[in-house]
């Protein structure tokens, strides 16, 4: 025993600064684990906030339940808006019109022909000619872009150029 103690006396030195540089790096490295257990510790806070004495399943429970609301909520709106899309295609949404000089002695372009189309390109063509003496206005029925009735050139460019729409 009495080895052990000269060679600790002899070594005290080394062993005071070996143990220094161990009680340093134990030093350090709680420091690091204290501030990792803040950054988990706030963490921790910000997913619990606004629950009070709630337990974390009930938190997910409940979040999943609106999550499924939400999900059901956005399966209505897409058919929703399906429906809507496919009742649009009935609503006028191709139109063009031409105005033109029906006569050579009237002044001015004053005679005119509108197509009016759906997206299936039914709907009507209006025509209105104007004279000198009278004016005239008519529609000629339009079915998936084909009139039972003659169209004029201009009723056929009017047409032509809203089906292209």
């Amino acid at each position: 025993m009495s080895n052990i103690l000269n060679i600790i006396n002899e070594y005290s030195g080394i062993i005071v600064i070996g143990l220094a540089i161990i009680t340093l790096l134990l030093l350090i490295t709680t420091i690091i684990l204290l501030v990792s257990v803040n950054k988990v510790e706030k963490k921790y806070r910000k997913m619990m906030r606004g629950m009070n004495n709630k337990n974390l399943e009930e938190v997910i429970n409940s979040n999943l339940d609106n999550i499924d609301v939400a999900l059901n909520n956005s399966k209505e709106a897409l058919a929703s808006c399906g429906k809507i899309a496919e009742d649009l295609k009935l609503c006028v949404n191709k139109v063009a019109i031409m105005r033109y000089k029906a006569f050579a002695d009237v002044g001015s372009d004053l005679s005119f022909s509108i197509a009016i189309l759906d997206s299936y390109n039914d709907g009507v063509i209006i025509t209105g000619i104007y004279s000198r003496h009278d004016s005239t206005t008519y529609a000629k029925p339009i079915d998936k872009g084909i009139s039972r009735y003659d169209l004029s050139e201009e009723e056929l460019h009017v047409l032509n150029e809203a089906i292209n729409k």
